[in-house]
C-alpha cells in the first residue's frame, strides 16, 4: 500500500509562518503532489498542486502567501505558508495524481494516494 508521510504543521499565531512536508514513496516519483486542506464542519478545499515539472497553481484564497517547493535529493514536497490568517486553521492533506487533468485537479477524487493528515491551527 502506497502511503504518503506527512510531516510539520501545529500552532501559530496569526501571521506567522509553518512549513508542512510531504514524502513520496520512490513508486510514484512520477506522481504530482497535491495538497488539500478541511476545516471542522467543511467540504475539504484545494489548495493547490506541483506538477512534477514543477508548475505550480494555487487558488486565490492561498495565493501569494502559501508556496510549494520540493527537495531534490528525495521527492518530498514542501508547503511553505506564510502570512497565516485564523480561517486557514484545518487539518491539511497531501495526495498525489499520476495523470495530468486540466479539468480535474481540484477535485479530491482525481487523487490516488494520500497522506495521514496534519492539523494547522491559526490562532487570532
Amino acid at each position: 500500500q502506497v502511503q504518503l508521510v506527512q510531516s510539520g504543521g501545529g500552532l501559530v499565531q496569526a501571521g506567522g509562518s509553518l512549513r508542512l512536508a510531504c514524502a513520496v514513496p520512490d513508486r510514484i516519483d512520477h506522481y504530482a503532489i497535491g495538497w488539500f486542506r478541511q476545516a471542522p464542519g467543511k467540504a475539504r478545499e484545494f489548495v493547490g498542486i506541483r506538477w512534477v515539472g514543477g508548475i505550480t497553481e494555487y487558488p486565490d484564497s492561498v495565493k501569494d502567501r502559501f508556496t510549494f517547493s520540493r527537495n531534490n535529493t528525495k521527492y518530498v514536497v514542501y508547503l511553505q505558508m506564510n502570512s497565516l490568517k485564523p480561517e486557514d486553521t484545518a487539518v491539511y492533506y497531501c495526495a498525489a495524481i499520476g495523470r495530468y487533468c486540466r479539468d480535474c485537479y481540484e477535485r479530491e477524487d482525481a487523487y490516488e494516494f494520500w497522506g495521514r493528515g496534519t492539523q494547522v491551527t491559526v490562532s487570532s
